[in-house]
């Protein structure tokens, strides 16, 4: 397996919940990481342990300048693209902003990747891009009509990605996410995701609300296999893989019913009172899909992509950081 080592990498979105795994994950394996983030949805307790690091720079910054994504390319080998702003409800309630981000910032990125003429560059997309797709499992080159700005934006973050790579050639790669969890996921705030708010519910004995009957079911995937298929993705060489899309998930799906009970179990074999909070049910979420799973095998394929940490595993594995952390 080639994984990046000895090389300077740009980690944009490096304080937030995925980027900063990735940040020590290359730290670890011997490789500079230049560290932007803006602090909108990032954490500095994320990266805290990582500001003596001989090989970490943090450059305070925003995508959306030109002027500052120029900057953080310089002397860079690879670039992995992981500034966002996430969550589809986010997306609803404010469009513009999630539209500036995901697709100003993510253009001014790709050009000033160009620019510095840097080959690779890896960046986050996301199941989102389904939409409204019945099949299953979703395999990358069949999708539906989007049904959030946020899909939108990552729909046009592919595209852009694709001609560029044609255009300019450069390589590209986008990874579709399907639902990320693990450490130092923020379970805080209207927008947090559903193991870590649940996981916060549980922990203070409050019934977490679950939207909808409770039927709808996803690709649950723990962080440290998208840390992972990043790595594949930055080191791959054989061109038939480079300007395309992959799903990384677990290729499975399980639904919320289900990961709810499972992470009441483990969390109250840590406080068994968890045992007696019940969840509740709410409304169905506006722009959700009702079920997603991923096709797996195009990155298993042409990335050597095979995920290590399946999901029962890794919800143990967020429970314990979160018992140990919260």
């Amino acid at each position: 397996m080639n994984l990046l080592t000895g090389k300077r990498v740009l980690v944009t979105g490096g304080a937030g919940f995925i980027g900063s795994s990735i940040c020590h994950d290359l730290l670890e394996r011997g490789n500079q990481v230049v560290c932007l983030d803006n602090f909108a949805t990032g954490k500095r307790e994320n990266i805290k342990d990582l500001k003596g690091n001989p090989g970490f720079k943090l450059i305070e910054g925003d995508i959306r300048d030109p002027e500052t994504c120029h900057k953080a390319v310089k002397g860079v080998d690879v670039v992995l693209h992981q500034a966002a702003l996430g969550s589809v409800p986010r997306s609803i309630a404010d469009p513009a902003t999630t539209n500036a981000v995901n697709i100003n910032g993510f253009l001014n990125m790709l050009i000033a990747t160009r620019d510095a003429g840097i080959k690779r560059f890896v960046y986050a997309s996301s199941s989102s891009v389904y939409g409204d797709s019945p099949e299953l499992p979703k395999v990358e080159e069949r999708t539906g009509k989007v049904l959030s700005p946020y899909a939108i934006t990552k729909l046009v973050n592919e595209e852009y990605a694709r001609v560029f790579g044609n255009l300019y050639g450069m390589e590209t790669i986008g990874l579709r996410y399907f639902n990320v969890f693990g450490r130092r996921q923020d379970p805080n705030g209207p927008y947090a995701a559903v193991i870590p708010k649940f996981t916060m519910a549980f922990m203070k004995y409050n019934s977490p609300v679950i939207n909808g009957d409770g039927s709808n079911s996803r690709d649950f995937t723990y962080i440290d296999n998208v840390v992972m298929a990043n790595n594949l993705a930055a080191t791959v060489e054989n061109p038939a893989a480079l300007n395309q899309a992959y799903n990384v998930a677990c290729g499975d799906s399980v639904n919320l019913n289900e990961m709810t009970s499972m992470l009441r179990s483990y969390l109250a074999d840590k406080d068994p009172k968890i045992a007696t909070v019940n969840p509740l049910h709410g409304p169905n979420r506006a722009g959700d899909i009702p079920h997603s799973m991923a096709s797996i095998g195009k990155a298993v394929r042409l990335l050597g992509y095979n995920p290590q940490v399946l999901f029962s595993e890794g919800l143990k594995r967020a429970v314990e950081w979160y018992v140990d952390n919260l």
